[in-house]
């Protein structure tokens, strides 16, 4: 349901967020200029995006509700500056995925895309100005102060890299070339946040207001994580292997703080169920047996809570009322891809690996007990660590030796440097 005042406005921007930083920027654009706020959100395309996007997407909705313009960044060059996560001629087939999947997301949940804007950030970020100014930005900010913004976001090891340093930098500076008012993400990005607010002033660009999620915890406890399988649910996993996962994850009785599955209706489900509604009224079923008490439906999660931690709700029903809602949720997205030969033909060369851990048996040497490894198709990270490749020369096997390489792996044509 869409805003019409600007109380209503700077309520759903704000719905559900952790912390806001700077709010008094956004109540001056809708309420003083009266203008639409322009808000980015980025995301690296590394892993195959799970469930956990349904958080940033419910937040989409509401920004794009709110009458807000909304670019979503594909960060491409930032998915191999985080300590060469994704080699660098994987990017783009995974920058393209991750378009497909969150177009595929924002339908489901019945969220109209056609005035959401997507950007490569390769579209951009190999231009003269941007580099310019990313060389004025490391005139300001310190090595210490780079390294702490990245400490949540940037995998941390003995010996970061330069690119790990970069990572933050280049983030502060997106909000100036997407010429956005703020920028949204999980509360896991608060300290790049401050980063942007405290240095961008110093090369002479404005502040943003800064927008923040909370961290929904994973099925196994802890952060939601794409490299963990244990903690996620991928988007395309059938209705079996959904029940599978929710079956073995960490669901204690009458414990909220860290579980998983009762986050998921509470960030997820209610949201979703709510953008559904005409007047913003959410629900959650569980259709339990008889014996137990018969279907039950919720509508807030205030009822739930207290369901759940006075025991009238056990794990097992919540589990069952999160399978049978998701599963519903997800159906569509996978007849998307099962109809899109495209789409399939990206995934396939995004994530080449995982089609080789399912169609290929390991060597296994008998009488040694010792496995041996596809050398040819590991990473690099698994090269160095099997003493295949130096650590030294990490960097130039993964993202080439000279710029043209580089680029040319990015298949920067013209082709792909035009917004979508």
């Amino acid at each position: 349901m869409a805003a019409s005042t600007a109380a209503e406005k700077i309520e759903l921007i704000t719905r559900g967020l952790q912390e806001v930083l700077k709010l008094n920027i956004i109540e001056d654009v809708i309420i003083k200029e009266n203008r639409p706020l322009k808000i980015y959100w980025g995301t690296a395309p590394t892993g195959r995006p799970h469930c956990g996007y349904f958080v940033p997407m419910v937040k989409l909705a509401h920004f794009l509700q709110a009458g807000c313009e909304v670019k979503v960044l594909l960060a491409d060059i930032h998915a191999f500056l985080d300590n060469l996560k994704a080699p660098l001629d994987l990017v783009a087939h995974r920058a393209k995925y991750y378009e497909y999947i969150i177009k595929a997301l924002l339908t489901a949940i019945g969220v109209p895309i056609d005035k959401l804007v997507f950007v490569l950030g390769s579209s951009y970020q190999v231009t003269p100005k941007y580099n310019m100014d990313l060389l004025r930005m490391t005139t300001v900010v310190s090595e210490h102060d780079a390294k702490k913004a990245g400490a949540e976001v940037v995998k941390q090891v003995e010996s970061p890299l330069l690119s790990g340093l970069i990572y933050p930098l280049m983030q502060a500076l997106d909000e100036e070339h997407l010429d956005v008012d703020a920028q949204f993400g999980g509360v896991d990005q608060r300290k790049i946040f401050t980063l942007a607010a405290e240095q961008l002033p110093g090369v002479g660009f404005k502040v943003r207001a800064h927008l923040m999620n909370p961290m929904v915890p994973g099925l196994a406890g802890g952060k939601m994580s794409a490299s963990d399988a244990n903690s996620k649910i991928d988007l395309l996993d059938p209705p079996d292997v959904v029940k599978s996962k929710l079956k073995k994850a960490q669901c204690a009785p009458r414990e909220v703080e860290g579980n998983g599955v009762y986050s998921f209706v509470e960030y997820v489900l209610f949201p979703i169920s709510e953008l559904a509604h005409p007047e913003g009224k959410g629900s959650f079923v569980v259709n339990r047996d008889e014996k137990w008490g018969g279907p039950v439906t919720y509508n807030n999660t205030e009822e739930l809570k207290a369901d759940y931690l006075e025991d009238k709700l056990s794990p097992m029903d919540l589990k069952n009322g999160v399978q049978e809602a998701l599963n519903a949720i997800l159906a569509p997205i996978q007849a998307a891809y099962q109809a899109d030969a495209e789409w399939q033909k990206i995934a396939d060369l995004a994530y080449p690996s995982e089609g080789l851990k399912k169609g290929k048996k390991k060597e296994k040497k008998i009488g040694t007990g010792y496995v041996a490894k596809d050398k040819k198709n590991a990473t690099v990270a698994e090269q160095v660590a099997d003493g295949v490749i130096k650590a030294q020369n990490a960097v130039p096997e993964a993202l080439g030796t000279d710029a043209k390489y580089a680029l040319d792996k990015l298949n920067l044509s013209e082709e792909t440097g035009k917004k979508e």
